[in-house]
């Protein structure tokens, strides 16, 4: 993707045009910039651009890391992992150990490193298909983070909190590391020894050895420095959320393959550059906050991202058959002949596809939660969609915004915390009159809510609280008193005797922390109920299955089981087969639907009923209030009751 060198033309149009049409990756992101300018007018404004900036900024670290593993001919797959699990050591560190940050920081860079190697030692000396050594390692990454972390999110210091904040109160740091991580990788790849290697080694790795390249040794090299750049990057994610989560990062790697890829390198080794990775990085960038400035379901934008890639993997393969093989730095250029320029041609035919296909949905597509035509503007970020009770509070929250003639718009962060900063930021630059946050985690959420804050905007809590940051109120379900009843209901059916499982939900969560603290308490008016294990399934119904399927392994004889929800008691229910309801009673919290179901057949002996419409109704109804200046109460809570089969 190199340019040709004009000596004829002195017009600075003529060479701008030959720059665009020689660089596919960049052509689609200025047409991209242009067709969202156009649908959008929050998108083009200077503090909309810096959050696109600061959005890409981890991704874009990450891929430049990968970058040096595709070049030559590999893949990484674990660099969402190490990311996390440098980022949990820095914390570990510098929090549980007391170690000074700069140490604590050279700790967490050597732990990416280390990744790095073990996965280049497996590559290189045992033989290992990249693809199988780094998902090793994937594993091996997270595994050891929430070793680390016991499973909960925790915070770094102050002084590392303000890597993710803004310099002269608008240039924020993460696109200087960013900017300068991207100027080592183009200065590695360009001016070094060991990117003359990588090159070499993608392009025909056996030539390579032959020509005299330790290939073994170059190996160990390139996945040690993808991952040195997990370990900023994670640095750089942490400082964002202020708190370092055992959980984040989690398909980043697709995402920073993605880029490598759009940015016009070749899976098949031998050709890509650290622009185009960048241009790669940002282009992703641009389309999530895009179209969630366009209000796009958020369903409908995974389906866009999900096209975008494809298309870019179809450019790749078409542009290699068209003749544009894997070569030097050099084999990315424009060139001569027939083959180059089916390739070019190729190239601009597949990126127009890109553009048209953003702006189709962009402007077609239904806008999830919209009223449309109304002046008052909230924004509503929840946790993540794939469970029923939030599908129920989004339900709720759109019902009231529509009686109160208000415009709601609903994203989903798919229970990834950096993911829901990103919204925040989006709905701070659209101007929401208010803001509702069901945070994915409390401690993280803090630094997007105090910046939503700075601008004026009410920030409202539904359902979780938000730590370290100022809210105008939280609208929850009393989750101390629901846990307390859950312990009294299970010891009652238990004959205030015998031995439980506990099953936790997302650490950090308020939700969770509340729900257990009541259960605790509850049950100290039982003594003869032990606790004989307890685990977290993260409010998901495939885990409960899994985790309790495993605790029924080292205490087959339980008599009960708790779960913080019910999708997680559902999960517990599957994994106890004929005993559920029989031998062993589970009970539940929130009353989705399918719990309820299941309390009524028997299986769940029962579950705390939230009203989890009525707390969107009421959320939406505060938010109103608080967009209009009215005082509202600093807290809301919703009752919640048992229900058993009777």
């Amino acid at each position: 993707m190199a340019t040709d060198t004009l000596t004829k033309d002195p017009g600075g149009s003529a060479v701008l045009r030959r720059v665009l049409l020689d660089n596919g990756a960049l052509s689609a992101l200025v047409l991209l910039v242009a067709a969202m300018s156009l649908l959008s007018g929050d998108f083009l404004t200077t503090g909309n651009l810096l959050n696109v900036g600061v959005q890409a900024a981890v991704t874009a670290i990450l891929a430049f890391g990968v970058t040096f593993v595709i070049v030559a001919a590999g893949i990484d797959l674990s660099v969402g992992s190490v990311a996390a699990l440098s980022a949990t050591v820095l914390a570990w560190s510098a929090t549980s150990q007391g170690l000074p940050v700069w140490i604590a920081v050279l700790l967490a860079v050597a732990t990416g490193i280390a990744c790095g190697l073990v996965s280049g030692a497996l590559v290189s000396f045992g033989k290992l298909p990249p693809f199988i050594a780094t998902l090793a390692m994937l594993s091996v990454g997270r595994g050891l983070a929430l070793v680390i972390s016991q499973g909960s999110p925790i915070p770094i210091p102050d002084s590392m909190s303000g890597l993710g904040d803004t310099i002269g109160g608008w240039l924020p740091i993460p696109v200087l590391v960013m900017i300068g991580m991207g100027l080592i990788t183009a200065g590695v790849l360009g001016r070094t020894y060991a990117g003359r290697a990588m090159y070499a080694i993608g392009g025909n790795e056996e030539a390579a050895r032959l020509s005299g390249i330790r290939v073994t040794r170059q190996k160990l090299v390139i996945y040690a420095l993808s991952g040195g750049f997990a370990a900023v990057a994670g640095i750089v994610l942490a400082s964002r959320l202020s708190s370092a989560q055992p959980q984040a990062a989690v398909g980043y790697e697709l995402d920073a393959i993605a880029a490598v890829v759009i940015g016009g390198a070749s899976l098949s080794g031998g050709v890509g550059k650290a622009s185009g990775t960048l241009i790669g990085a940002l282009i992703l960038a641009v389309l999530r906050n895009g179209l969630n400035l366009l209000e796009v379901s958020p369903f409908w934008q995974q389906v866009v991202i999900g096209v975008v890639i494809a298309l870019a993997v179809l450019l790749d393969t078409v542009r290699r058959r068209a003749g544009a093989g894997p070569g030097a730095p050099g084999a990315a250029a424009g060139g001569s002949g027939g083959g180059r320029k089916k390739a070019v041609n190729a190239g601009k035919f597949a990126l127009a596809a890109v553009v048209v296909a953003a702006i189709a949905f962009g402007a077609s597509v239904w806008r999830s939660g919209s009223s449309g035509g109304t002046s008052t503007k909230v924004g509503l970020s929840v946790s993540t969609l794939n469970n029923p009770f939030f599908v129920q509070l989004k339900a709720g929250a759109q019902e009231e915004a529509k009686r109160a003639g208000v415009s709601l718009t609903v994203t989903d962060a798919q229970n990834d915390a950096s993911q829901q900063a990103n919204q925040i930021q989006n709905f701070t630059s659209q101007n929401m009159k208010s803001i509702i946050i069901n945070p994915v985690d409390s401690d993280a959420a803090g630094p997007s809510v105090r910046a939503a804050g700075k601008a004026g905007i009410p920030v409202l809590a539904a359902d979780r609280g938000v730590n370290k940051a100022k809210i105008a109120t939280l609208v929850a379900s009393d989750n101390i008193t629901g846990g307390k009843l859950a312990a009294k209901t299970l010891a009652e059916r238990l004959g205030k005797k015998g031995t439980i499982l506990v099953l936790q939900g997302t650490p950090g969560t308020s939700a969770s922390r509340e729900r257990g603290k009541g259960f605790t308490e509850g049950l100290k008016a039982y003594p003869d109920i032990k606790v004989v294990g307890k685990q977290t399934a993260d409010f998901d119904r495939a885990k409960g299955l899994d985790v309790t399927t495993n605790l029924l392994q080292g205490h087959p004889g339980i008599d009960g089981i708790f779960a913080e929800n019910d999708e997680m008691a559902l999960g517990a229910v599957k994994a106890l087969g004929s005993k559920a309801g029989k031998s062993v009673d589970v009970v539940g919290f929130d009353g989705t639907p399918d719990g309820l179901k299941a309390v009524e057949n028997g299986t769940l002996a029962a579950t705390v009923a939230q009203q989890p419409k009525e707390l969107g109704r009421m959320v939406v109804r505060n938010a109103v209030k608080a967009a209009k200046g009215q005082k509202i109460d600093g807290t809301v809570k919703v009752p919640v009751k048992v229900v058993t089969a009777k």
